[in-house]
């Protein structure tokens, strides 16, 4: 709860790191700069600071989707999520690195366009629908046909009226 969000303007600095970790978790990691201006009121000129470099990591569907988004580098991006300094030792000194833990990416639109597409997660063959409608049987609203030896001659289901409606809405409740 008491986490540090942050959103980032910047750019890809590399192209994204795609891969699947032991487990089969999508993950993903991206390299963002970001570079601050600053107005020089003495020189009336607009003065570039020092560029800042963060580590992205993208878990789960968000990594897919960005995978599938075919994010390149130098392109404008915008990064929310959860900042993460990690502690290392590196040629025997600590150092530091920022990182975030996205929670959302897309490009920047006020610098360019883009188009969304939803993304599929799998295409389902008829032998997939047959299955899906067989289990949500249970919540259908129509009564079982009826047992062929059980029978009795009498209106169609087209014809059946309002006692039929209603004997369905007494079966259901």
């Amino acid at each position: 709860m008491n986490e540090a969000h942050v959103t980032v303007i910047g750019w890809l600095a590399q192209d994204p790191f795609y891969t699947m970790t032991a487990n089969g978790t999508p993950f993903l990691a991206l390299r963002v700069g970001c570079t601050p201006r600053r107005y020089d009121r003495q020189t009336g000129q607009w003065q570039d600071q020092e560029s800042m470099f963060l580590t992205v990591n993208c878990w789960r569907s968000l990594a897919e989707n960005v995978n599938a988004s075919d994010m390149r580098r130098g392109e404008p991006v915008i990064v929310s999520g959860r900042l993460r300094v990690r502690e290392y030792v590196k040629d025997g000194r600590l150092r530091f690195s920022a990182e975030v833990e996205a929670t959302t990416v897309g490009h920047d639109l006020s610098r360019g366009s883009a188009q969304f597409r939803r993304i599929q997660r799998g295409t389902m063959t008829e032998e997939d629908r047959l299955e899906a409608r067989d289990l949500t049987d249970q919540w259908s609203l129509t009564a079982d046909p009826p047992d062929p030896e059980d029978a009795t001659p009498g209106p169609s289901d087209d014809q059946a009226g309002p006692q039929a409606a209603e004997a369905l809405e007494t079966q259901a409740a």
